[in-house]
Parts: C-alpha cells; sequence; structure tokens
C-alpha cells in the first residue's frame, strides 16, 4: 500500500476516536513522556504545536514551561523544504500559517540551532516498530533530521503502530515511540 493511501486510511481511523478517547490517549501518553528519560534529561525540547489527529502537544509545552525547560517549535520553509525551530516563550508568538497550522512567528522568537535541542517529538501518521514514520507529506522532518544527534520520540496513539512499514533510503527512523499503552525502543536494523 503507497504512503498516500496509509495517510488517508489512518486519518479515517483517527477521526473515529471520540473527543473523550482523544483526550484520554492524549493524556496516557503525556504520562509516558513525563516519567520518560529522555525527558527527565532534556533542557531544550522540539515540538510542533499539533493539531487534530495528532497526540495534542499543548499540555507538553506548558508542562516543559512548568519544569523551566524551553520550547523550540518549528517553523517550515515549503520553498526549499526546509525547517528552523524558534524558541517559544508564549502561545502570543506563534503565527497561523498554511493549512491552519500553528508556527513561531521569527519576528518575535530567536532561532535555536539544531545541535542544541536534546529532544525532538516528531511528528507522523503512521510508524512502525523500527521507528519509521509515515508524515503528513512535506519530508521536512526527515530532511531535518538526517545530521541531528539529539533523542528523536514520537507520541501516538496505539492504532497508529504497525508492525512494519516500507520506507526510502532517506527515510529517518525515530529512536522511541510512546503510546497510550507501550514505548516502542526502536532499532532499525538496516
Amino acid at each position: 500500500m503507497n504512503k498516500g493511501k496509509q495517510r488517508e486510511e489512518m486519518k479515517n481511523t483517527l477521526a473515529g476516536l471520540s473527543k473523550e478517547q482523544y483526550d484520554e490517549k492524549s493524556r496516557q501518553i503525556h504520562q509516558a513522556l513525563f516519567s520518560s528519560a529522555e525527558w527527565e534529561r532534556a533542557r531544550i525540547v522540539g515540538v510542533t504545536v499539533s493539531r487534530m489527529p495528532e497526540v495534542d502537544t499543548i499540555p507538553i509545552i506548558e508542562q516543559a514551561w512548568l519544569e523551566q525547560k524551553l520550547v523550540a517549535v518549528p517553523k517550515c520553509y515549503p520553498r526549499d523544504k526546509s525547517m528552523k525551530f524558534f524558541l517559544l516563550r508564549g502561545f502570543d508568538e506563534l503565527e497561523t500559517v498554511y493549512f491552519g497550522l500553528k508556527e513561531p512567528d521569527p519576528t518575535r522568537t530567536k532561532p535555536c540551532e539544531k545541535s542544541a535541542i536534546d529532544l525532538i517529538l516528531v511528528p507522523g501518521l503512521v510508524f512502525d516498530k523500527r521507528g519509521y514514520r509515515i508524515g503528513f507529506g512535506g519530508g521536512y522532518y526527515d530532511r531535518f533530521l538526517t545530521d541531528y544527534t539529539g533523542k528523536t520520540v514520537s507520541l501516538a496513539f496505539k492504532e497508529q503502530v504497525k508492525d512494519e512499514l516500507e520506507h526510502e533510503s532517506y527515510d529517518i527512523p525515530v529512536s522511541t515511540i510512546m503510546t497510550d499503552e507501550s514505548t516502542y525502543d526502536c532499532i532499525a536494523g538496516e
């Protein structure tokens, strides 16, 4: 099955979650993240501002601030499919861009070097237990992660994790996937 079809299939599956299921599953994933060594060690956390059907990241950003962690949020540049992270101190520093996405306003935030980010929460729609993922189709994270040396974690509902996905040579697996039921230490033995 091609990536486009898998994306659509997963969007339909996630659309079937009730608001109560979505909230409860997100809470369980937050608890798993907040009790993890990756979270504990991270001083700067890279995270997108989620929107349905992704795991809710607003409470993650708020918890990071509460724990005096720095929050770096990505801004995508469609022209060259690149991405840069900016330090976010408040939700009022966000702007709404294409497709209703919330990204940092670069005129109100400071850039954050890739090497300074300890933990990046990598979004996606479909994942496999080896850490490979099907994202939303832009390829931004695969490009960004090519020379990233920090920890990568994806947060997903259990429905989003499959045994194995086909992947391309340029696909970068994440090191850990945390769901509402399990945590997978991913070793993409390739």
